[in-house]
């Protein structure tokens, strides 16, 4: 690889670390966010917002990718995705300098939404940049091995952002990095103003940076399209193309990389109960040692070819991934495994006064007694089933045949003021039904055998370097690293082979659409709809079917339809017939 490809290569990646450092901030200071921007609700309902505001950029994103991508093909590469880097910086920047609620009221919230929107939709045009520009200047038969680098600097993105807020919570205390405590500014604030050294770096390095040759050939050669988003979604031919690279590669990739790397870690924190320093740790430690396969499997994808690598890691993904969970349980929390097994839980309800509980984006107010206990149960991480009961009876909840009351919450007390003497009568805030559910529950299922919060058999670590010595964090790491191998075979080959589906003239907006609609919907929604899944079921795996399904789906479409592609000259193609 000489010098100037590395700089290539340097310049493109650097984009995806932005995407995935400003995705790892905002969603592990999403509580923060919400009381800074939302402080206007309830905590529950801020923390919705907050998620909210987060899904906006990943919805956006194809959008995006139309926008850019059709820039990006009449334009040029360079000048495209140095516009969508200075747009992704200026938005995470600004974060750190937005004024909270308390400051300007509502224009804080609403400029916070229209910053994650105006980076989704840089996103969109960022990553189909970066992977054409260095898969058009890869040699023949390297294209696999040069685009996987860009795939390892999501993993340093998140790694970046890991080292950031662990190392500021450390030195600042919790106080100082919420509220600023002693600071001239709040910690959490810190992270997100850091992000304009990556942006000079980024924009530096890229305004060096010379157009890329295929485009340049095509540019002399006049085959230039007038139109990339006609040609590339009006057109049967490369139509059937953009579908076929979505359903038979992009999907699979997107849930299983989510499932590898977000929702192990959500499964870790909100249905395992392991702290957050320590869920943390250990995927950082499983990025750490499985991050080189994104290199491996981009360079085996140059030798046997990118559909057996991405469609194998998705099989593989999808027949392993109940049996690594169950594991990851057993290892992690073996107090709840046992748990999970013995104690029998019931919500007995008549089944007309029992709606559906599915809410993926967290929003709906249950009011029926028989939703608001299993949304409790499943949020307390405890698995039930729903026993049919005779009309018009009210519904109950038993742990292990000792019954625990459906709680109604309490109505909000206000402060009597002080008369005389007496002293003043502080206000008691409400309790919602949920909540109160939410804490009774919990304390019947310790009753009933399952683990405490602060368990001692729940793995818990104080430190970065804490997992060595430690075998319970060890066996954790190697399971979590097996889930992160499989997100490095279906990753590193994807950006080739998106480059490879389709021509010069087209190219750009073409695969950044499949990319995204997968990465940004079927991907980043996995999280919330895999836990409104567990929720509706009480079964803390049954969220799995979400990865499970759509990663064999992508099997079976992929082996039917997608044309082997690693041996095309993308300079001069042509329709390959579809296989």
């Amino acid at each position: 690889m000489s010098r100037e490809e590395r700089k290539v290569i340097l310049a493109s990646s650097l984009g995806t670390v932005f995407e995935w450092y400003d995705f790892y901030l905002y969603g592990s200071l999403a509580v923060i966010i919400g009381a800074q921007f939302f402080s206007a609700f309830d905590v529950t309902t801020r923390n919705v917002f907050a998620l909210l505001a987060f899904a906006a950029g990943f919805l956006v994103r194809p959008f995006g990718a139309l926008v850019f991508g059709r820039i990006g093909d009449l334009v040029g590469r360079k000048y495209t995705f140095l516009v969508t880097i200075l747009i992704m910086g200026f938005s995470t920047f600004m974060v750190g300098l937005l004024p909270s609620y308390d400051q300007i009221g509502w224009a804080a919230p609403v400029i916070l939404i229209l910053l994650r929107m105006a980076q989704g939709l840089a996103l969109g045009g960022e990553y189909g940049g970066a992977a054409v520009y260095v898969a058009e200047h890869a040699p023949v038969g390297r294209r696999g091995f040069y685009t996987s680098w860009i795939q390892t600097t999501a993993t340093v993105g998140l790694l970046l952002s890991l080292v950031v807020i662990l190392g500021l919570r450390l030195y600042m205390g919790e106080a100082g990095f919420q509220r600023g405590e002693g600071y001239p500014i709040a910690g959490w604030r810190i992270p997100f103003l850091l992000s304009c050294v990556l942006l000079a770096i980024s924009v530096w390095i890229r305004l060096q940076m010379h157009e890329s040759p295929a485009f340049k050939k095509m540019k002399e050669e006049g085959t230039q399209s007038k139109a990339p988003l006609s040609e590339a979604f009006g057109q049967w031919k490369n139509a059937k193309m953009v579908l076929i690279a979505l359903l038979g590669l992009a999907v699979g990739q997107a849930v299983v990389w989510y499932t590898g790397q977000f929702y192990a870690l959500f499964f870790l924190q909100s249905i395992l109960k392991v702290d957050l320093l320590t869920s943390n740790v250990l995927i950082a430690w499983s990025l750490i040692i499985g991050t080189g396969g994104f290199i491996f499997f981009g360079s085996l994808s140059d030798r046997i070819g990118r559909k057996p690598v991405i469609l194998g890691g998705c099989l593989i993904a999808a027949i392993t991934y109940f049996p690594l969970f169950g594991l990851l349980t057993s290892v992690a929390n073996p107090k709840l495994e046992s748990a999970l097994e013995n104690a029998k839980v019931q919500v007995t309800a008549d089944p007309a006064a029992c709606g559906s509980v599915f809410d993926p984006v967290g929003i709906r107010t249950f009011t029926q007694p028989c939703d608001i206990a299993r949304v409790a149960l499943a949020r307390s991480a405890v698995k039930y089933t729903f026993v049919p009961g005779p009309a018009g009876a009210p519904a109950k909840v038993t742990f292990n045949g000792t019954e625990t009351p459906i709680s109604a919450g309490t109505a909000a007390v206000p402060a009597v003021p002080a008369s005389g003497a007496a002293p003043a009568v502080a206000a008691r805030p409400a309790v919602t039904p949920l909540n109160a559910n939410i804490a009774a529950f919990t304390a019947a299922s310790v009753a009933a055998g399952y683990p405490a919060a602060n368990d001692p058999g729940i793995v818990k670590l104080d430190g970065f370097f804490s997992p060595f010595g430690n075998m319970q964090a060890m066996k954790i790491i190697g399971i979590l690293t097996i889930l992160v191998l499989y997100v490095t075979a279906v990753y590193g080959p994807i950006a080739a082979a998106l480059v490879e589906f389709f021509p010069t003239r087209i190219r750009y907006t073409a695969m950044s659409l499949p990319y995204h609609i997968a990465n940004g919907w079927f991907g980043g929604l996995l999280p919330p709809t895999a836990f409104a899944m567990v929720a509706a079921t009480g079964d803390i795996y049954f969220g799995l079917w979400y990865p499970v399904i759509f990663a064999l789906a992508t099997f079976v479409i992929g082996i039917v339809l997608v044309p082997e592609t690693k041996d095309r000259d993308i300079t001069t193609y042509e329709h390959a017939p579809v296989r």
